[in-house]
């Protein structure tokens, strides 16, 4: 089991007080490591507070990664009070839905930004540690959409192809100075993004009879992939997005 262990890691979680990043903090924190969540709204400081019944060291961070002086700022700030970096586990993200001849420009740079531009930022501020401490993790958070088109979800779908080729152009670039940049693909998940997915019988349904475990996942689901791609169980893993969704893109 110590190929599992994170004991002194010091890991960053963006989005990290709701839905999967919470699950994916909270098992980090079981692991081992000292942690940093963000999240966009005060309820940081309200998740940060339950985690520390798993581990003291959570430091809770507000920012609105839209804004790259917040990134930047929010970055800074994690790595001076973690006393360093180890894990970059980029899990946040926004979503706009709107046919696509009726998608604003402004929705569409929007979640781009969001989604994509601030992940790049936050993998290029942790590359340049993890180059220089000769060793690093950094994992990210895909999508189904990273491999599918989705419906009414353009920006999304795009946004979601980018963070698969970008893990694989930083693993491609990183994988020979011990850094391991990998991506992890949730499947049809029962979290907040979801509700309108899951309020809409028919296509609720439509996902369901796909899914040959059974089930929409859940924060659970995605703890254990998270701890192997954070840990050194995973150095020789590099590029690869995992899929954790129950069997849906093998049906």
């Amino acid at each position: 089991m110590s190929l599992f262990d994170l004991s002194g890691k010091k890991a960053l979680v963006t989005g990290g007080s709701r839905g999967l990043g919470f699950g994916m903090a909270q098992a980090l924190l079981q692991a081992g490591a000292d942690v940093a969540i963000v999240g966009l709204s005060d309820r940081v400081y309200r998740a940060a507070a339950d985690l520390q019944a798993i581990g003291p060291c959570v430091l809770p961070l507000q920012a609105d990664l839209s804004d790259r002086s917040q990134v930047q700022a929010m970055f800074d700030n994690a790595v001076e009070q973690l006393g360093g970096l180890d894990i970059l586990l980029v899990n946040h993200g926004a979503q706009r839905r709107n046919p696509a001849v009726e998608f604003s420009l402004e929705d569409w740079d929007f979640i781009i930004e969001v989604n994509l531009s601030s992940m790049f930022m936050l993998n290029q501020l942790a590359g340049k540690i993890m180059l220089a401490q000769g060793k690093g993790k950094i994992i990210n958070v895909a999508s189904l959409l990273t491999i599918t088109g989705g419906i009414t979800v353009p920006a999304y779908a795009a946004s979601k192809g980018g963070v698969g080729q970008l893990t694989k152009a930083l693993s491609n670039e990183w994988a020979g100075h011990h850094i391991n940049v990998n991506a992890i693909i949730p499947g049809y998940m029962a979290t907040d993004m979801n509700e309108a997915l899951i309020n809409d019988p028919a296509r609720s349904t439509m996902i369901l009879n796909r899914i040959p475990a059974g089930r929409w996942g859940t924060p659970d689901d995605v703890k254990g992939v998270a701890v192997f791609l954070a840990s050194s169980a995973s150095d020789y893993v590099n590029g690869v997005l995992i899929p954790v969704d129950g069997g849906w893109l093998a049906r």
